[in-house]
């Protein structure tokens, strides 16, 4: 993916980014990356209204209601669907009683929080190991290259297992989640900023910045930063679906977020011996995440083809629109 990623943004020849304005229009002409979208503003506000949303239910995710589980059959929900009602949109967990409507929508604000969060640093050490390799001299590229390998090559689910089972449990574990992904994931995004960067520094309003006198972090501020958005913000839409998964996994093999905290992840790992019994406590937080990976690739797509301009010349080439006509109407945007 990062080859791919590589290649597309670093022709010297290809036209500048786009403008907001026409990279919004790009955005708008497809109808997958809208659909996308809106989905993923709606989870982004269901995580963020978690409270207000309980509240309207009148539950919360910890609180404990035994009187809705069947202890003669193990601990299987009370009612059924597993024991939807008025009180319980969603039923209950098996064996607590736990609200799963609660639990779903604060699970959302703990695995899209880390990955985002995540996503974040992962992107902001890349970026600045990227760009200080690539302008540095040849001793600091050859030593930030090499340890961009080794990133890289790390297994990150390996690496993420040993970390968390060594750090105190007192520490918090959304934190260290997220610090643990960020910290070992930042390897791709580095390689990307170093390829797209030595490519920016051999056009000419590069070099003419550097023959005016300006010092390397002007250079980098005013003349390469620019250039660098369209591939790493593309990259960054695909990392974050990537670092759901991620959480998810470390959760299900319970090292990641710890009860009482809920994480979908953490949901999928209790479920497991309840598909038979009690199906939706399964499919529930397995959809969501579904759903949610799946919105966030389809969007990341769709920010990469509106930000290269080649890609959205092919799209344009697919719908069988006169060139003419779209010459005009981009000379007129």
């Amino acid at each position: 993916m990062s080859e791919t990623l590589v290649a597309a943004g670093a022709d010297a020849s290809a036209p500048a980014a786009p403008g907001a304005r026409r990279f919004w229009r790009r955005l708008r002409a497809q109808r997958a990356a809208l659909a996308a979208a809106s989905v993923v503003a709606l989870l982004v506000l269901i995580a963020l209204a978690a409270p207000l949303l309980t509240a309207l239910e009148g539950q919360d995710p910890t609180t404990y209601h035994p009187d809705l589980i069947d202890s003669a059959r193990g601990g299987v929900p009370v009612g059924p669907l597993g024991g939807i009602g008025a009180d319980h949109w969603l039923g209950v967990e098996p064996q607590t009683g736990r609200d799963l409507f609660a639990r779903l929508v604060y699970g959302a604000r703990v695995s899209l929080g880390v990955a985002l969060a995540a996503t974040v640093l992962q992107v902001g050490i890349g970026t600045a190991v990227g760009v200080t390799a690539a302008l540095g001299s040849r001793s600091v590229d050859q030593l930030l290259s090499r340890a961009t390998d080794v990133i890289v090559a790390m297994p990150l689910m390996i690496m993420a297992l040993a970390l968390l089972a060594i750090v105190p449990a007192g520490f918090p574990r959304t934190v260290l989640v997220t610090l643990v992904i960020g910290l070992i994931g930042w390897g791709n995004t580095a390689k990307i900023v170093r390829a797209q960067t030595l490519t920016l520094k051999g056009l000419d309003h590069v070099a003419a910045a550097r023959l005016s006198g300006w010092n390397t972090l002007q250079v980098a501020r005013r003349e390469l930063l620019p250039g660098l958005a369209a591939p790493v913000i593309t990259y960054a839409a695909l990392l974050v679906p990537m670092n759901i998964s991620v959480e998810a996994a470390l959760s299900f093999l319970g090292v990641g977020v710890k009860p009482p905290t809920p994480s979908w992840g953490q949901m999928l790992t209790a479920a497991d011996v309840w598909y038979q019994a009690a199906p939706q406590y399964l499919l529930l937080p397995a959809g969501a995440l579904f759903v949610t990976v799946l919105a966030l690739t389809v969007l990341g797509d769709g920010v990469r083809t509106a930000l290269d301009p080649r890609a959205a010349s092919r799209l344009r080439v697919g719908t069988g629109r006169g060139d003419a006509g779209r010459t005009g109407k981009e000379t007129t945007a």
